[in-house]
């Protein structure tokens, strides 16, 4: 039985283990939907959590994101239960860090950039990360789709593309944020193994709520609000967790990176559904490019050694 290890473009660790009976006791199909359920909750959950910006802010419901997610991430892996070598504290600093700068930047983005466009943004993150672990040549096959990409997003020297810049800053930050929590995340996960998602989370609330509640005043706390950030932080974590943990047993872990790719589509689907958001022929075609990159690079991957971090992008 073969262990190839990669990571997916959230971060989470991908491990190739899967054995020729436990292939034969699930259909995969089942798993293929688990993921495509995962991806749809996880950008529903951004649509929902732009529909609440009216009200109390990004920054409002960067903190009902983070706080109530931190929580639920708590409960669900209870750290304090788990042995944990310890060791590395800097690197969960800067993990949780990363990890709230992420969050708190994408939702900054949202605002004026269509959902699809800033999560084909943020990947860049996650897709530079890959990239510059290799020098083959097919690699630069996949930089050069994604220079494209980017080229037809970017408004740089031309409005054609009618993309905010600052928005667009921001989802670059955020995915040079997502690029940071992936490194940082991999040492970190070697100390602190399942809790350091929960307590990289709580580091992040620590830090970016308080920012949010500042922003956002008592509307924050109305128990009109509240049940909205509690379907947010469902959403955008427990669900899209719990379905994604499941499919990673029932699949290679190239077949999960390759549908993974498939996020920034998931997104501009999303953004048309729920927020009437419309893209021109040349952001899909953009879209299309930087997918084509992010599924080229998990197809082309090369054997590595196993990582023993385990990581979940809690965006």
């Amino acid at each position: 039985m073969k262990n190839n290890s990669l990571k997916n473009q959230s971060g989470q660790l991908l491990t190739d283990t899967v054995s020729p009976a436990a292939a034969k006791a699930h259909n995969p199909l089942i798993a293929v939907a688990m993921i495509l359920i995962a991806m749809l909750s996880l950008q529903g959950g951004a649509a929902m959590a732009k529909s609440l910006f009216p009200l109390v802010g990004s920054q409002g419901v960067t903190a009902l994101r983070l706080g109530m997610g931190s929580i639920i991430l708590l409960c669900y892996f209870r750290p304090w239960r788990i042995k944990m070598r310890g060791g590395n504290l800097r690197s969960l600093l800067i993990y949780g860090l990363a990890l709230g700068c992420m969050n708190y930047t994408f939702y900054l983005a949202i605002r004026t950039v269509p959902l699809g466009i800033a999560v084909a943004l943020e990947f860049t993150g996650p897709l530079a990360v890959a990239m510059f672990s290799s020098r083959r040549p097919i690699d630069f096959v996949w930089v050069l789709l994604a220079v494209i990409g980017l080229g037809f997003l970017l408004p740089i020297g031309h409005s054609v593309t009618g993309i905010d810049p600052v928005g667009a800053g921001f989802a670059l930050i955020a995915g040079a944020c997502w690029a940071v929590y992936i490194l940082a995340g991999q040492h970190a996960g070697s100390s602190y193994g399942p809790g350091t998602a929960a307590l990289g989370s709580s580091i992040g609330a620590l830090i970016f709520c308080p920012i949010g509640i500042a922003q956002a005043h008592s509307g924050l706390f109305s128990l009109d609000i509240l049940p909205i950030g509690l379907g947010i932080a469902l959403l955008s974590s427990a669900v899209p967790y719990s379905l994604e943990m499941v499919a990673l047993t029932r699949l290679p872990a190239k077949t999960f990176g390759t549908l993974m790719s498939m996020e920034p589509a998931m997104a501009a689907f999303s953004g048309i559904l729920f927020l009437d958001e419309i893209l021109n022929p040349m952001q899909w075609l953009a879209l299309v490019a930087i997918i084509a990159a992010s599924a080229g690079s998990t197809l082309t991957v090369q054997k590595r050694a196993k990582i023993r971090a385990i990581k979940v992008d809690p965006q």
